[in-house]
């Protein structure tokens, strides 16, 4: 067992074997549990840990119906897969967790047996939510590349003649004698401006991030007063952050130009009696753009307003999809892509009349101080 092997090294060295051993276990992205006869937890790796949001300290020695309060379903695997030794596959279970949350999982029960007799139950559990997520992610980052390139294309389209119309402007405004005809010259030089900064918002997010040491309250805090500042009314914006989150290497005008943006829709999408949350978590095991990360740093941004119109929840990362007349549609998309660039992402999610984005951000070991 991982735990005696752990053990073991407390009262001398490990061998190369079990060392080996111990880092493969540690290492599997698969949340994995090892229950004893007496249905006691001997051992569980880390995403197991991450996956039940409870350190190992606190599970080890528990049994299922400790483990796991509010569903027998668990327990009653376990003895069964005591009574027969044959591995037992189930599919969508529901977990609660001791957070109060709750999340599906296909569960894999195996039994080892020694000699004849079953000695221990191995349990694989793989987050079927976790593997929807994934799907939902890969399909929006093949979608955004596609808008992306499309953006580009028309952008290069739209501002050679624009700067063309808005010379030819000024021109016909130094020629002309009718002095009540210049109106019109303001008109062309002002839309031409116009339409060139939108298309300069478009492609704002392509620039490559230049990285530092930032702080993610840090950014946080300086975004806050920014918002307050411009809306006349006042904003209950209320904060629960971890103060153990590292530093991160990232850029830190990106960072707060995604905030803010995040932000910003929040208000929009609510009013002086709806309050606002800004919540920061450390995340573990998380697989962010195919990439699995041990580490992660999550920005929840949630709000308790009516949430985004059921018409275009499933594209509010795309260009030009916004729910408000006055919107662009370009606030989320930038956001998303900023992120992106420092090979994070964002998630929405509509969860008990909130509506949360999250940005989810990789500390790499080699950039967390």
């Amino acid at each position: 067992m991982i735990n005696a092997l752990k053990e073991c090294n407390n009262r001398h060295t490990m061998t190369q074997a079990e060392e080996r051993a111990v880092r493969i276990f540690d290492h599997l992205t698969t949340a994995v549990l090892l229950f004893d006869e007496n249905l006691c937890l001997v051992s569980i790796n880390s995403a197991g840990e991450s996956l039940l949001s409870v350190s190992s300290k606190r599970l080890l020695g528990r049994t299922p119906k400790r483990i796991w309060p509010n569903t027998s379903f668990f327990t009653n695997a376990i003895k069964k897969s005591f009574q027969y030794p044959s591995t037992r596959i189930e599919r969508g279970v529901e977990m609660h967790l001791t957070n109060k949350n709750s999340i599906k999982v296909d569960c894999i029960f195996t039994p080892l047996v020694i000699g004849d007799e079953t000695k221990e139950i191995l349990v694989e559990l793989v987050s079927a939510d976790a593997f929807v997520r994934v799907m939902q992610e890969f399909n929006q980052q093949t979608v955004q590349k596609a808008a992306k390139e499309s953006i580009q294309g028309m952008a290069h389209e739209i501002k050679n003649p624009l700067g063309g119309i808005r010379g030819a402007a000024q021109l016909m405004e130094k020629e002309l004698d009718d002095k009540r005809l210049l109106e019109y010259t303001k008109i062309i030089i002002n839309e031409s401006d116009r339409l060139r900064n939108f298309i300069d918002r478009m492609m704002a997010a392509n620039t490559h991030p230049v990285k530092s040491e930032i702080n993610i309250h840090e950014i946080v805090e300086y975004v806050v007063p920014i918002i307050r500042a411009e809306n006349s009314r006042s904003l209950n914006i209320k904060k629960d952050y971890d103060p153990s989150i590292p530093t991160i290497y990232a850029d830190r005008e990106q960072l707060i130009q995604a905030v803010l943006n995040l932000l910003r829709n929040a208000v929009q999408a609510t009013t002086k009696d709806e309050s606002i949350l800004l919540r920061t978590r450390i995340q573990r095991q998380m697989t962010i753009q195919n990439k699995l990360n041990r580490l992660a740093v999550q920005l929840d941004i949630i709000d308790n307003g009516p949430g985004i119109p059921s018409e275009i929840e499933s594209g509010v990362f795309y260009p030009m999809v916004t729910g408000h007349a006055e919107g662009t549609g370009l606030g989320l998309p930038i956001a998303q892509q900023l992120v992106q660039s420092h090979g994070g992402t964002i998630n929405y999610e509509r969860k008990e009349n909130d509506t949360r984005f999250s940005i989810l951000l990789p500390i790499e070991y080699g950039n967390a101080k």
